[in-house]
């Protein structure tokens, strides 16, 4: 019995002895734990570097730049650099220190900036903008930024002068903006005079046995531009293959039905047998040019293009397009096509240049070689990055200039105007009544909701200039005051 009681007692002791060895070796590991990150973040905090945070897949993916993360922000380091708070949550970023060219700035979506003291500028994503939610009341120090690439579709109330001239600095596809997106959709010159994607004239002949001479690739269909309106009275004098969920009458392969198939190779490989393609775009608006007309180009294939009303000046050649704006009627238009599908010398014309790799638009040349951004390259900043550091530096500038001055000089700082985003009131087409859509109102509801974002941008600008928290109430009763 004795014996059994001491086995016990032994057992017991060996318990404790193996459970306090565990405890300590547990606590040693999380000791040499804290004290190898506190070695990284030092590291990082010496390099300038952190490793770069997961980027969210808004808007297109990108690479952001690489920055300092703030871990710990102490009072010191937030009091030494403006900060650059996204009222939009566009970029996923806690906080991170952006470098840009000698001024750095600390860029956050974090909202408990908002009474910071070095908080300089609040940045906008215009899709994502709206009366629910407003930075006010708005102080003098405060500066407002709009990134915007997008058609007014998805925000009406940008494109009038009451709204869009509560910005500072703005960032939209027209040229007149402080940073110009007008080639946001084209990589490179190269890319335009590539010979990658293109069929030889005489193959595209014979494939016309099977395919017809246009093609139309579109899946939103009855936006503000009526595109589909002009389509499907075209096709009642030219044969057009419509892959899309827009008028379709032909299947892409199940793989590439998918809309993010459409920068696939197989994609672009199926478009580029055609001779022509109707590119039209959603919206009627200067500089608004998209893939709709770089793809085709890139890819040897004559765009038939509707949108943009100057895209005269964005041509790499003066005979690089044909431009529906030029005739009267859709059926004059595919008049003209049979006469260059069934005429070479004709054709050949609008492909030119690109086979000789000559592109004579200095416009164009001189905006893809000056612009501060890149379109799919790691090796630049993207558009994002250069709104940022837009923002950053004519940030810094300021604040030098009041240093130096002593006061706010006249004339400072910037004020976006009514052409940093311009698009006249949406129009529909008037063709045949036996042709008309059957849902008539759907192309008819863009000119009611621009009519209708007229007073909400005239409310929306009597609110901020009031300085005032507002509520969604205050503003529909401002909208629809007799």
């Amino acid at each position: 019995m004795v014996r059994i009681q001491r086995r016990k007692l032994l057992a017991s002791c060996l318990c404790i002895t193996a459970t306090v060895f565990l405890l300590v070796t547990l606590q040693v590991m999380v000791e040499l734990g804290k004290f190898e990150r506190k070695e990284f973040k030092s590291s990082s905090l010496q390099d300038g570097h952190t490793k770069m945070e997961e980027t969210p897949t808004h808007l297109n993916s990108f690479l952001k730049k690489e920055g300092l993360t703030f871990h710990r922000k102490r009072k010191w380091e937030l009091d030494s650099y403006p900060i650059m708070l996204w009222w939009s949550p566009l970029t996923g970023e806690s906080g991170r220190l952006g470098q840009c060219g000698a001024d750095a700035c600390f860029f956050t979506i974090n909202r408990t900036y908002l009474r910071h003291h070095m908080t300089k500028a609040f940045l906008f994503y215009g899709t994502d903008f709206n009366i629910d939610s407003l930075p006010l009341p708005r102080k003098a120090h405060h500066d407002w930024a709009l990134f915007h690439e997008e058609s007014p579709k998805n925000n009406y109330k940008l494109f009038h002068k009451p709204v869009i001239t509560l910005f500072n600095y703005t960032a939209t596809f027209s040229r007149h903006s402080h940073l110009p997106l007008t080639t946001q959709y084209l990589e490179s010159i190269e890319v335009l005079k590539s010979l990658r994607y293109l069929v030889p004239l005489q193959s595209k002949n014979k494939l016309r046995k099977r395919l017809a001479p246009l093609v139309y690739v579109q899946s939103d269909c009855d936006p503000p531009s009526d595109r589909d309106s002009y389509v499907r009275e075209l096709m009642a004098y030219i044969e057009v293959d419509s892959y899309g969920e827009c008028l379709r009458n032909k299947d892409l392969p199940q793989q590439l039905k998918n809309p993010a198939s459409m920068d696939a190779d197989g994609f672009y490989r199926i478009v580029a047998q055609y001779k022509f393609i109707l590119a039209f775009e959603n919206a009627v608006c200067d500089d608004y040019i998209t893939e709709k007309f770089w793809r085709p180009l890139k890819l040897g294939v004559v765009p038939v293009y509707y949108g943009s009303p100057s895209i005269t000046d964005w041509l790499p050649s003066n005979k690089s397009a044909i431009l529906v704006s030029e005739f009267s009627h859709p059926r004059e238009l595919a008049s003209y096509i049979r006469r260059l599908d069934s005429d070479d010398r004709l054709y050949e014309a609008y492909v030119e240049w690109k086979l000789k790799g000559e592109i004579s638009n200095q416009r164009l040349l001189t905006a893809l070689r000056e612009r501060k951004w890149g379109v799919q390259d790691v090796n630049q900043d993207n558009y994002i990055d250069a709104f940022e550091c837009m923002v950053c530096t004519k940030v810094w500038d300021n604040i030098r200039l009041q240093e130096k001055v002593g006061i706010e000089p006249a004339g400072w700082p910037w004020k976006a105007e009514d052409t940093h985003l311009s698009c006249p009131k949406p129009t529909v087409f008037a063709f045949s009544p036996l042709r008309a859509p059957p849902l008539r109102s759907l192309r008819e509801m863009w000119i009611s909701s621009f009519e209708q974002s007229k007073k909400e941008a005239q409310a929306l600008r009597w609110l901020v200039d009031r300085n005032q928290n507002f509520s969604s109430q205050e503003f529909w009763g401002l909208v629809f005051k007799d």
